[in-house]
């Protein structure tokens, strides 16, 4: 098995972990732990991971049925990655199963709700739901969310603008969220 994960993957094995790799990096990004209210907790990157892969599956959609086939190997890598963080954080064996069956299924109520705030042209319903799941409630959660709901459309907007093919090969580009976190303070 460890020889075929060294010798055995093709390069398209290789791309729904580089852009995994990719969505997670982007995910960690300081602004949204410092700037826009999210938690820094192991829930709180789980959501941001969560809400990056929502967004490049949303993308991956729209590329017929390669895309739905990358979309659906992107899903695997992401919850290979939480089932092995969740056996480091010292879950035990019996457990994980558990978890990870819960994380997923609230991770599909997440695409629903998320894929219902983009559909409308009010950001209220956005913001609703990444209050809900991300943000805690305090009193600049509301700025945080208006943030966080302007990010998203924007980064929605600029994954759907970038080609199918550079999505497809794992070579998404993000702007930074930084201007964002200003323009949802003011």
């Amino acid at each position: 098995m460890i020889w075929k994960r060294i010798f055995g993957r093709s390069r398209d094995e290789d791309t729904p972990y580089v852009l995994y790799g990719v969505l997670v990096g982007q995910a960690r990004s300081p602004v949204f732990y410092k700037d826009m209210g999210v938690p820094d907790t192991a829930e709180g990157r789980f959501e941001m991971v969560a809400l990056h892969v929502f967004l490049a599956l949303r993308r991956l959609r729209a590329c017929g049925e390669a895309g739905k086939e990358m979309g659906q190997k992107l899903f695997d890598v992401m919850f290979d990655d939480m089932d092995q963080t969740l056996r480091e954080m010292g879950v035990g064996d019996l457990s994980v199963g558990k978890k990870i069956k819960a994380m997923a299924s609230s991770f599909y109520g997440r695409m629903q709700a998320y894929d219902e705030g983009l559909a409308g042209m009010d950001d209220g319903k956005l913001e609703a739901a990444l209050r809900r799941n991300i943000l805690p409630e305090s009193p600049t959660s509301n700025a945080s969310a208006a943030a966080l709901a302007a990010y998203v459309r924007r980064v929605d907007g600029d994954l759907a603008a970038q080609s199918p093919g550079e999505v497809m090969a794992g070579r998404v580009v993000f702007t930074s969220p930084g201007p964002l976190a200003a323009e949802g303070a003011a």
